[in-house]
């Protein structure tokens, strides 16, 4: 394999509308997975709870998508992907429309969990669908289209879930996702073809065969690692800019905003570059990741510099999503299922690990600036996996 070059087989196609409307479904998903995040104390209020035990429902969330993804891959494994991707979304409508009208805490962190684990065995299914939708040459930029449903859902669909519950209640926000995921539910319906997946034979043996290489797990450390850098930082964002940086608060949104936007450009050029130049499209987005959380950490009270760096770091980190998820799938071969839901629960294990790792050091007594610093050695790490990883593929004589 020679990592300079990288030069992907095939000829390269449009990537096919079924992927944008499935893109659009993860829109609605990570408008659901995130949203509370702007709606904690009045929901506290109307619960009768503290804030941080409605914290908890996110907690919650993660967990469910951890556990969730590869368990719906295991149930669902003999079904069609057509059914299983409608099962997913009539389950999130069903659970939304439950917790709009709840008003139990336990209840709606039964709900919460719920939702996560058919969020996750939609993604992987997803994410299968994708992949199967174009030839190897382009996987990346197909993924790379699927992603972008998340992003804009961080750029779009938060702050008009926030809105929407500061105006009507957070029951509203909850009600507006059902509404959008019956529409994704359309989508799927409209596009998706009915037989796909319904011909294959799959066994959970074969699907774990593919876990027996080390090379597959390498790529679930560093998606992992990497996603923890990132989130870890992205959770404390907020105090830095205004506690560190000396920013008004009304300039968090619009920095949240810039970073969303560099990180839709990141995922649309991750995608384009990724399928041609695998390696070293990941190689200089874990390493300019690390060097820019890095550098937040370092100088973040200097004037104009952390946003800057919050913009810059946004677009940079997200060209490493295309190709971390390309390797699983091309690492999985013939058992992309489980695989692929182990890699959604890889993202959702970062999503965790970062913002702990964070709120134990600042709990500790450590600056607000420690997360940044954090997510540069967790970052750091990922890239030495990545070099472990080609290290191993050099061994085996299978590229990428």
């Amino acid at each position: 394999m020679t990592i300079g070059t990288g030069t992907r087989p095939g000829v390269r196609q449009p990537v096919p509308r079924v992927v944008t409307v499935l893109a659009l479904s993860i829109f609605v998903l990570g408008t659901s997975e995130f949203v509370l995040t702007g709606l904690l104390s009045d929901m506290a209020a109307d619960l009768g709870v503290t804030i941080s035990d409605v914290g908890y429902l996110m907690s919650g969330f993660a967990v469910g998508m951890i556990v969730g993804a590869p368990l719906m891959a295991v149930v669902t494994l003999r079904l069609p992907r057509f059914t299983t991707l409608v099962v997913m979304l009539v389950a999130v409508v069903v659970l939304h429309v439950l917790g709009a009208l709840t008003s139990s805490y336990p209840l709606l962190m039964v709900v919460r969990v719920l939702s996560a684990v058919a969020t996750g065995g939609f993604w992987s299914v997803a994410a299968v669908v994708t992949v199967s939708s174009v030839g190897p040459a382009d996987r990346a930029r197909a993924l790379s289209r699927l992603l972008a449903g998340l992003i804009v859902s961080n750029i779009a669909g938060i702050p008009l879930g926030t809105v929407v519950g500061q105006q009507f209640g957070w029951r509203a926000t909850f009600w507006l996702i059902a509404l959008l995921a019956v529409a994704g539910l359309i989508g799927v319906v409209a596009l998706v073809p009915r037989s796909w997946g319904s011909g294959e034979q799959r066994r959970l043996s074969t699907e774990l065969t593919a876990f027996r290489s080390g090379r597959l797990w390498l790529a679930l450390a560093t998606t992992a690692l990497y996603q923890a850098g990132m989130i870890g930082m992205l959770v404390y964002l907020e105090p830095l800019l205004t506690r560190v940086a000396g920013l008004d608060p009304g300039w968090v949104p619009a920095v949240q905003f810039g970073s969303g936007v560099g990180a839709l450009g990141g995922i649309v050029l991750g995608g384009r570059i990724a399928d041609r130049y695998p390696w070293p499209t990941l190689f200089a987005a874990l390493g300019g990741s690390a060097v820019l959380l890095a550098s937040l950490g370092l100088t973040a009270a200097l004037p104009g510099a952390a946003p800057v760096l919050a913009v810059g770091l946004g677009f940079v980190a997200f060209v490493a999503a295309a190709p971390l998820n390309a390797r699983v799938f091309a690492l999985a071969g013939s058992a992309p299922t489980l695989a692929s839901a182990t890699n959604t629960s890889a993202f959702n294990v970062g999503n965790s690990l970062g913002p702990a790792l964070g709120g134990l050091a600042i709990a500790a007594g450590w600056a607000l600036t420690t997360p940044s610093l954090l997510g540069a050695v967790l970052t750091a790490g990922a890239l030495v996996l990545a070099g472990v990883a080609v290290l191993a593929d050099r061994r085996t004589g299978s590229p990428w």
